[in-house]
């Protein structure tokens, strides 16, 4: 049992590592005088850039897509719970900040906006188009994937699964809603649900609960619960 105990922890970290798309990165070694990771490289130059590119941001937890409409901007979607709180459009059109990123993820409200590719980049390295090689056969013209991101400017609602980011440049570029971050991210659960090993770490999770929480209904129901569910479904 206590070498089960270490074993459960570590497959749930890589589970949940992998779940989130996390890549750990190297921390520099200060004790050998060894330099730490290049910063990203600059966003590209808006000359570089053409009317109707997709852009992509790989961030930590997601990539970050968006249309180019020259002129130095780009649409996308971005969860935020602002525009539902108020109409005054200074404070909307500030760069969102993580806290009202995740409150517009929760109230499933959004906004399809304009910022400046520095400000979309957000310090990320920017590709252009990558996409293009995995729908050849959808791909719209240029000009008529900035003209449906521009008809689509404006509040939406939110959902991570059916309406994110990805959906949004996919049908401006390629005729369709798409989202191969969703796919991943179900894939991921259905393989986290069926591998019986989850069982036990659900197990491990819901005991140091009870352990750390007390015995009641909020601790055991829930870790009774979710090991039958994750029982029946492996």
């Amino acid at each position: 049992m206590k070498k089960a105990v270490p074993q459960a922890a570590a497959l749930l970290l890589e589970k949940l590592l992998l779940l989130a798309h996390l890549r750990p990165l190297p921390a520099a070694d200060t004790d050998r005088g060894e330099p730490p990771p290049p910063a990203p490289p600059p966003p590209p130059a808006a000359g570089c850039l053409q009317r109707g590119d997709l852009l992509e941001v790989p961030r930590t937890l997601f990539v970050h897509f968006g249309i180019y409409l020259g002129e130095n901007r780009v649409a996308h979607l971005m969860p935020d719970i602002l525009p539902a709180l108020t109409d005054d459009r200074r404070q909307i059109q500030r760069v969102v900040t993580n806290k009202r990123l995740i409150l517009g993820v929760v109230t499933k409200t959004a906004s399809i906006r304009v910022d400046t590719v520095e400000d979309f980049a957000y310090g990320g390295s920017i590709l252009v188009n990558h996409m293009d090689r995995l729908f050849k056969d959808r791909l719209l013209g240029s000009e008529e994937a900035a003209r449906r991101a521009e008809k689509l400017v404006g509040a939406t609602a939110y959902s991570l699964l059916w309406n994110n980011c990805e959906h949004f440049v996919t049908y401006c570029r390629y005729g369709a809603p798409v989202s191969l971050q969703t796919d991943k991210f179900c894939e991921t659960v259905k393989m986290i649900i069926r591998d019986q090993r989850s069982v036990l770490a659900s197990v491990l999770v819901g005991l140091a609960a009870v352990v750390c929480l007390g015995l009641a209904p909020s601790t055991t129901l829930p870790t009774i619960l979710i090991t039958f569910l994750l029982w029946m479904a492996g």
